[in-house]
């Protein structure tokens, strides 16, 4: 039951990263991949305290990261 809730926050993590690359649109690349990196940490360190496992927390967040990739360009190709 952790994996899920801990997914489900990683998704609300990269769901706040999506808001904010939106609002900033104009930035230069480089300060979106760090702002990426940012939020990868983020999502990397709250895995890790709930999990206690450095393979399954890569594992949980590269999963979530996935999902929600996929999902994002699912929609983005559907609303256009």
């Amino acid at each position: 039951m952790r994996i899920y809730v801990v997914i489900t926050l990683q998704l609300i993590i990269w769901s706040a990263f999506t808001l904010i690359e939106w609002m900033s649109k104009h930035d230069q690349l480089l300060y979106k991949v760090i702002m990426f990196f940012v939020f990868f940490y983020l999502a990397f360190v709250l895995c890790n305290k709930a999990t206690q496992s450095a393979a399954k927390t890569l594992f949980i967040t590269s999963l979530s990261l996935t999902i929600y990739t996929s999902i994002h360009y699912t929609l983005s190709l559907l609303t256009h």
